[in-house]
């Protein structure tokens, strides 16, 4: 015979049992909760720093639409919601076609980072046409373009072409592939002299020949137009976008066009002729609505876009620079950014 209570004890037992029993599965509840929470927050913080990426890729693609081409920190933390949300995104320039990007991403809460994530990330402008042209190139063996190149008919090249190539036909030695024409998506830059002369104050070049004058820096940024033939002496230094509404000749040393911002730096209706023992160094965008005879020496740190071919035996050597040669045009009478960048390819992304 059980003894009076030993029932009630029982059920007690059963009771803090099932009670015990209860909590642990309470508690391992809040704990997966916690962690289900805790694994949300760092997914949105990694979502949020692969859109800084986004971010600056977008701004390394439009570099009109910034001051500079590298920046760090405050000045690109971007707030993404109501719950304090932010990223901080860094660019460093580590070549003229090659970026790094820092982003940290972070969720701040009463004083304190709670949640946070961060990438690096190397960012190469791909393809960057540094020399296009709409017919058959020959290239001399005093060529270096370290760029892609774009050419409509054949290009023959015994010189150095470190990039890849869209073109016809190819016979040269390149450091990248041999790409087809139809690869690229690019159009030419939609550049009409009215366009800018309209636009921006104009400094009018009334001689047909300069030697040992400077022009500019203006501010606002001016252009130079010249309307016929202009020739180039020595020692001339253009610190504006220069339009000549006729053929270019370089006769001297030590001349100079400077890279001014959303402008093309040289834009010629006829041709370019470097004459031999001259040379010239342009930086930005050149536009030549003819050819390029170079029996001297041409430098360009940005782009050259041209209609017809080079012929020469002088010196050319062409860097590729997507942020020096992107421009501002206007294409039905609406501004357009033009670049000669068409992508972008991200060599590496670690997550730290």
């Amino acid at each position: 015979m059980y003894r009076k209570g030993t029932a009630l004890l029982v059920v007690l037992f059963i009771v803090m049992i099932a009670t015990i029993v209860s909590l642990g599965f309470l508690s391992r509840s809040d704990t997966e909760l916690a962690c289900g929470q805790n694994m949300l927050i760092r997914t949105k913080m990694d979502y949020l720093a692969e859109s800084g990426l986004e971010h600056a890729r977008g701004l390394i693609l439009n570099p009109q639409d910034i001051q500079s081409e590298t920046w760090s920190g405050a000045e690109q933390q971007q707030l993404v919601s109501d719950q304090a949300d932010y990223y901080d995104v860094e660019v460093l320039k580590l070549q003229e076609r090659s970026y790094r990007i820092n982003c940290e991403s972070y969720r701040f809460s009463n004083g304190q980072t709670i949640a946070q994530s961060s990438l690096e990330a190397e960012l190469w402008l791909y393809p960057c046409i540094g020399l296009w042209t709409n017919s058959n190139t020959s290239l001399s063996g005093d060529v270096s373009i370290t760029a892609d190149v774009y050419c409509q008919g054949n290009l023959f090249s015994s010189g150095l072409v470190d990039g890849d190539a869209f073109v016809g036909v190819l016979n040269a030695s390149i450091t990248g592939k041999q790409r087809s024409l139809t690869e690229l998506s690019l159009n030419w830059p939609s550049v009409e002299i009215e366009d800018y002369t309209s636009r921006y104050p104009v400094v009018v070049i009334d001689v047909n020949s300069l030697t040992n004058t400077a022009f500019g820096p203006y501010e606002p940024v001016k252009v130079c137009y010249h309307d016929g033939d202009l020739s180039l002496q020595d020692e001339v230094v253009i610190n504006s976008m220069l339009i000549v509404n006729g053929s270019l000749t370089i006769h001297g040393l030590d001349n100079l066009i400077a890279y001014n911002k959303n402008l093309p730096a040289l834009f010629v209706a006829g041709n370019i002729n470097v004459i031999a023992g001259s040379d010239i160094d342009i930086t930005g965008l050149v536009i030549v609505k003819g050819g390029v005879q170079i029996d001297g020496r041409l430098d360009i740190q940005g782009s050259l876009f041209m209609k017809d071919d080079i012929i020469g035996i002088g010196d050319l050597n062409i860097t590729a620079s997507g942020s020096k040669a992107s421009i501002l045009t206007w294409p039905g009478g609406e501004t357009q950014n033009w670049s000669p960048t068409a992508g972008t390819v991200y060599r590496s992304i670690v997550r730290k």
